[in-house]
């Protein structure tokens, strides 16, 4: 029985991406939410209905997927975004490209499965708030981040973070909302 409603459920999570890509080109939305599809990668199909609109798109969100990690390509394609919401996937890395997104001012990547801090995020001075929360990172690039110009906060809430880094936060002098576990 299980073998028989798989491709039904497979079917179905396909007609709702293709709904949802349909209406952002349609209606010629700057959002595009692709959320709890089941996707294990941005579908290559996407890209050539959306090559028209792709640089009106701002906001992208691919939350509760099953993605491992997002491809050059994509960040390339929507060279424009402003906000990406990747969080609750299994990403372990960004590629490097992710640090050209000139416009970038918000990314979650919370409860995904990064154990390295993304360092190509420091590169982009539009960045205001990135969210790292629930992932297996242990430390993070503090000087690089003193050095974002728009950085307001970032979230490491439930990080393996070291001690000594912990300690090192607090006495960094901050220009930004740093949020940890063990916050007072």
């Amino acid at each position: 029985m299980s073998e028989i409603r798989r491709p039904s459920i497979m079917a179905e999570a396909v007609a709702n991406v293709a709904r949802r890509v349909n209406a952002t080109v349609e209606e010629e939305k700057d959002t595009l939410d692709l959320s709890n599809c089941k996707l294990i990668s941005f579908p290559d199909g996407v890209f050539r209905v959306l090559n028209s609109v792709a640089e009106k798109i701002h906001i992208v969100t691919l939350a509760d997927n099953e993605m491992k990690g997002v491809t050059s390509k994509f960040f390339k394609t929507f060279a424009q975004l402003r906000e990406l919401d990747l969080h609750g996937n299994v990403i372990t890395k960004l590629p490097d490209v992710v640090g050209e997104l000139e416009h970038l001012t918000s990314i979650n990547l919370a409860n995904n499965k990064l154990s390295v801090f993304p360092e190509r995020l420091t590169e982009i001075q539009s960045l205001e708030r990135i969210n790292l929360e629930g992932n297996d990172i242990t430390d993070v690039p503090m000087e690089k981040l003193q050095a974002m110009p728009a950085l307001k906060c970032i979230n490491l809430k439930s990080n393996p973070l070291d001690n000594n880094l912990l300690t090192a936060i607090q006495q960094f002098p901050q220009t930004f909302e740093i949020q940890t576990t063990k916050d007072n």
